[in-house]
């Protein structure tokens, strides 16, 4: 058989292959179109997004796969699978920090798949409004980033919103410099969110130690702004700079390769365990000694294990503190649940974020 003959039979079996895999497509949709008539028809408060029973799909899919692809890549196929076919039964409104073009738009797009609508909206606090109200189903923010640590404004948020997290998602985060300038001798102003200026810094100081640096509320922002001044630049994502239409003058200019931020999924549910589950804590103790370890002594005791641990001020006084605090496990499972009975009568002030699946993207 020639080459020809061998190329046109491969590419006659992939035709084949497509029109299965379409059809398999089309009948998970009409599966869960009917799982939405269910739904709609049955008495209760009906709940169309189930990050639980997503997550679990999820990592199947990835237990599961055998290559040649690999877990992640089959995992983000199916993500997109998913989201198509929710949209069938109840499309999703998400709010996220914007404007259009943002990292966080980005991990709002990795964690539900481009079947939803995203909001962009001008403040962390805007975002949290937006879903408290009920005008969007779920918010993106972002919390901590690997190189600058935490996102102090999103903690705060947590004070006094009776939103829960629902999720987490991760995301390497690469910074590109874009601008309409043809080299770096032409640029005079640099824009950027003070993160990723931070971020930058050290390849910054290299390569433009004399520009005019200027923070602004975010990279899509600073894209923005770029654009109008032929003279300037910024750092942002390359979908950034598609959107804004600016040139790359340098990939990857982070400091840190392994850079990521860590981004929230804030609603209104209460999700049910997974199987592989985070909570998310809110206390306060005596500014007093060994204060903190009395409070946390119940996690150990109970083979709790605390993932980890952020202070805040408390706005009730000064230098009273209260602490934000990660633990592996669901707040339904028995042991994380006698564990957090215990602390809650240590502690001054007690509230549970939320329990929520692991990031599985």
């Amino acid at each position: 058989m020639s080459e020809t003959e061998q190329l046109n039979a491969i590419r006659e079996r992939i035709d084949s292959i497509d029109e299965q895999i379409q059809n398999l497509i089309n009948a998970r949709a009409a599966a869960a179109a009917e799982v939405a008539n269910i739904k709609q028809q049955s008495s209760g408060e009906t709940v169309f997004y189930r990050p639980e029973r997503e997550a679990q799909i999820l990592r199947m899919v990835k237990e599961r796969n055998q290559g040649p692809l690999d877990a992640e890549e089959m995992a983000r196929l199916f993500r997109e699978i998913m989201s198509a076919c929710l949209a069938l039964e109840y499309p999703l409104n998400i709010a996220f920090l914007g404007p259009e073009g943002t990292f966080t738009q980005a991990a709002a797009l990795k964690h539900f798949g481009h079947s939803v609508t995203t909001t962009p909206l001008g403040s962390i606090s805007d975002v949290f409004q937006e879903v408290e109200a009920g005008n969007c189903q779920y918010g993106v923010v972002p919390v901590e980033n690997s190189s600058e640590g935490v996102i102090s404004h999103t903690l705060d948020m947590f004070f006094s919103s009776p939103l829960r997290i629902c999720g987490e998602v991760t995301l390497r985060i690469h910074h590109n410099l874009l601008s309409n300038a043809r080299s770096l001798d032409e640029i005079e102003r640099l824009y950027s969110h003070q993160q990723s200026l931070a971020q930058c810094r050290g390849w910054l100081d290299r390569h433009l130690p004399h520009v005019e640096r200027i923070a602004v509320g975010s990279n899509a922002e600073a894209a923005a702004m770029a654009r109008e001044d032929p003279h300037a630049a910024a750092i942002a994502s390359e979908t950034a700079g598609e959107i804004y239409h600016l040139g790359v003058l340098a990939h990857n200019i982070e400091d840190e390769p392994g850079n990521t931020t860590r981004f929230l999924i804030i609603g209104q549910q209460q999700v049910p365990p997974s199987g592989e589950d985070k909570t998310s804590l809110l206390i306060s103790t005596k500014n007093e000694a060994g204060g903190l370890h009395r409070l946390l002594e119940p996690l150990a005791e109970h083979g709790v294990s605390m993932t980890r641990i952020e202070s805040r001020p408390s706005r009730r006084g000064v230098w009273d503190y209260v602490f934000f605090i990660d633990v592996d496990g669901h707040k339904d499972e028995e042991h994380v649940a006698q564990a957090l009975a215990a602390l809650e009568k240590q502690a001054g002030m007690y509230k549970v974020l939320g329990s929520y699946p692991k990031a599985v993207l």
